[in-house]
């Protein structure tokens, strides 16, 4: 694709774009220059090509045989963040979630400390309302920016969008993805939001095993309970598959020690833990990170 400044590549292996440290080949990945590139990109690409956007890979896991699509790389690339005139800040997808903590906090505005507990982009928390401590991204969207398959740049605002506890739908059916978003913060104490961000941050060092390769709670809580709760109950901390493990310190984290296990490995774990909760308690755990591809 002549012009284009960012890098095109294929057969790109997946398993060093995501946390879990797993996971096949994807056909073609492109890591654009900014965001005019990424639109014109898009502008390029066949209407019919399948079409993935990731930040981190902190919620992804491709299968073995790979992804018989593109994929696009926002992190690093997508990085704008800033504060508009009219007192809102403007992020771009490929923004660290942590970073928004920080930068909001600087300006004395409080309300997105939760978001340093948040290991992704900020464009995968608004794909799937993330959230943890209380808090969620789409609370603090005044409005969003999208970018279709022609390359077109949209303002949308969130009562155009069905958001739920860990999902997010536009109420009409497109092909848009997340580009950046415009959040609303209150004014308030700089010092204060710092130490709940160190506070935050020291509780998920405490209590989620971020030595090993994993990508957050696997399942989304059922209604008035918690997976890890269900999860440790059915007495599954420690049970392993092929290198993948369910982690001792947080029974709804899937760890892959060494990077050793395969994604077929770590997909069947889950499954596992899934019968195994149904069998014991009658509840269906859902998960919350995303599978994609073809199996081996």
């Amino acid at each position: 694709m002549p012009d284009l400044r960012g890098e095109l590549r294929e057969n790109e292996p997946m398993a060093g774009h995501v946390s879990w440290r797993a996971g096949g080949p994807v056909a073609r990945a492109y890591f654009p220059a900014d965001l005019a590139d990424l639109a014109e990109f898009l502008r390029r690409l066949r209407p019919d090509e399948p079409l993935l956007a990731i930040g981190l890979g902190s919620n992804l896991l491709v299968r073995d045989g790979g992804f018989d699509g593109t994929v696009v790389f926002t992190h690093g690339v997508l990085n704008v963040l800033r504060q508009e005139q009219d007192g809102t800040i403007y992020v771009e997808a490929g923004v660290a979630s942590p970073k928004v903590a920080r930068f909001t906090a600087s300006l004395n505005l409080v309300g997105a400390e939760f978001l340093a507990g948040i290991p992704g982009t900020f464009g995968g928390a608004l794909a799937m309302n993330a959230g943890c401590y209380g808090g969620e991204a789409w609370q603090l969207v005044e409005r969003v920016l999208m970018l279709n398959r022609r390359g077109e740049l949209i303002e949308r605002r969130p009562e155009e969008f069905v958001v739920g506890y860990r999902h997010v739908g536009l109420r009409a059916v497109t092909d848009e993805i997340f580009a950046a978003a415009w959040l609303r913060l209150a004014t308030g104490d700089a010092a204060a939001a710092r130490t709940r961000i160190a506070d935050l941050l020291e509780k998920r060092i405490a209590s989620q095993p971020l030595d090993l390769p994993n990508a957050g709670s696997v399942f989304r809580n059922p209604p008035d309970d918690h997976a890890a709760r269900l999860i440790e109950a059915a007495g599954l901390k420690g049970m392993a598959e092929g290198g993948a493990r369910v982690s001792e310190k947080h029974a709804n984290f899937v760890v892959n020690p060494g990077g050793m296990a395969s994604a077929a490995a770590i997909e069947s774990l889950i499954g596992r833990i899934q019968v195994e909760v149904r069998h014991r308690f009658g509840v269906e755990l859902v998960r919350e990170v995303r599978i994609v591809g073809d199996a081996a």
